[in-house]
């Protein structure tokens, strides 16, 4: 899926005869993989804005399933083992980096993920290349040795905060890093995630593939297969929802194991005990995400610990699918919802973390909506999303934070 043409859009440094600041540096991102997750599509889109404006945007990567996305969008891919937390194979990693940054006149090096963080931070010092880190999770820290780990993330010389609640969270863990701190929320592709642009086949595909019958609804939770995502809460909302007389909705567990297969396990044996069997479904991966929302009619976001952005809730209210997101973390920035806001002001629902009686009954009335007031919600959350969460916003303001730095350099 394309982020951004190759070339500068219309108002942007860079466009027409003004040349950009970054055209002809060599920036590089690192991320462990290329597979799915925020911190990996952030990577593509700003990757696509780098060749937007003259600039090579290298990526160092064991690589995964967008690869191919990534050099379609002008992405240069580096083949490298920056997943790896091994000491030793970390020590191995900085030569190799050292080496990679003088063999392409690297300019600038932005480290999404904790163990390459660690391994370009000592390179950078050693080379004198900015460095630029970015807080994709909250990694809060339960010991002295965790909280040590993850303080790396906060020694860029640039940290962008994906939120205003993710910035505070840094500046209180860390605050020696408070100067260095910059919001850059994250971006959403307004145009792949325009419901009047998805063709109706992807849908049909889609249910056809998850055996979704005609006139069943879908309530779909688009996350990893993880504890913090909450799907053993939705469980006990669906078995609450199903109770209630609720029989002909379907719940779409839709997301990669990540190598938790116990907690599949854990998840079968709970859809098992609830009764739910005909009624959940683990999918996988799924490619198509604008369809999939489209697709469903609600979706449910029940994190167990805070999320520092929430991009699937800023998905859903691009779309227009009504949305019920447990309240931590950057929750009150993404869903707008009484007493922050007005009801004519509600773009979704916030419920209480690990409360599955306010999830269903949250759940009840998004699914209740008469079809006036759910095309009004809609229309709130669309531009909810239009106004704050552009890939394009966040593609700029990232892309002034790395002129920022080579230009304090000169």
């Amino acid at each position: 899926m394309s982020r951004l043409s190759h070339s500068a859009p219309a108002g942007w440094p860079g466009s027409g005869s003004i040349r950009h600041p970054l055209a002809g540096h060599t920036i590089l991102q690192i991320v462990p993989e290329l597979n799915s997750g925020g911190a990996e599509q952030a990577t593509i889109d700003i990757a696509a804005a780098l060749a937007a404006v003259g600039a090579r945007p290298l990526v160092a990567s064991a690589g995964g399933r967008l690869v191919s996305e990534l050099q379609a969008n002008g992405g240069i891919w580096q083949p490298f083992p920056a997943q790896s937390k091994n000491p030793l194979a970390m020590l191995r990693n900085q030569r190799r980096l050292a080496e990679l940054i003088r063999a392409e006149g690297v300019s600038l090096v932005h480290a999404r993920s904790r163990a390459p963080a660690w391994v370009a931070y000592g390179v950078t010092r050693r080379t004198k290349t900015p460095f630029v880190t970015t807080f994709h999770g909250a990694y809060s820290g339960s010991s002295t040795f965790k909280l040590r780990y993850n303080s790396i993330m906060a020694k860029g010389d640039c940290v962008i905060a994906n939120s205003a609640f993710t910035a505070a969270h840094i500046a209180r863990l860390y605050p020696f890093a408070s100067e260095h701190i910059r919001i850059v929320e994250r971006g959403i592709d307004l145009r792949a995630f325009n419901p009047g642009d998805i063709d109706p086949a992807r849908v049909q595909t889609l249910r056809q593939a998850w055996q979704i019958a005609p006139g069943e609804r879908i309530v779909l939770l688009a996350a990893r297969l993880a504890p913090r995502k909450g799907h053993k809460i939705l469980i006990e909302a669906a078995q609450q929802l199903l109770a209630e007389g609720v029989s002909d909705t379907k719940f779409i567990f839709a997301g990669d194991e990540q190598g938790h297969a116990a907690y599949l396990k854990e998840l079968d044996a709970a859809i098992a005990k609830a009764g739910l069997a005909g009624f959940v479904r683990r999918t996988g991966h799924c490619s198509d995400m604008p369809a999939a929302i489209l697709a469903a009619a609600l979706v449910v976001v029940p994190s167990t610990e805070p999320e520092t952005f929430g991009r699937v809730a800023a998905e859903a209210q691009a779309i227009g699918t009504p949305l019920v997101m447990t309240d931590l973390g950057a929750a009150p920035e993404v869903v707008l919802a009484p007493p922050q806001v007005p009801e004519e002001e509600r773009t979704g629902w916030r419920v209480p973390p690990g409360d599955a009686r306010a999830l269903s009954g949250a759940m009840r009335v998004a699914l209740e909506l008469g079809a006036t007031a759910r095309d009004a919600l809609s229309a709130r959350a669309r531009a909810h999303v239009l106004q704050r969460f552009s890939v394009a916003r966040m593609q700029a303001e990232t892309l002034a934070a790395y002129a920022a730095l080579l230009a304090g350099q000169s």
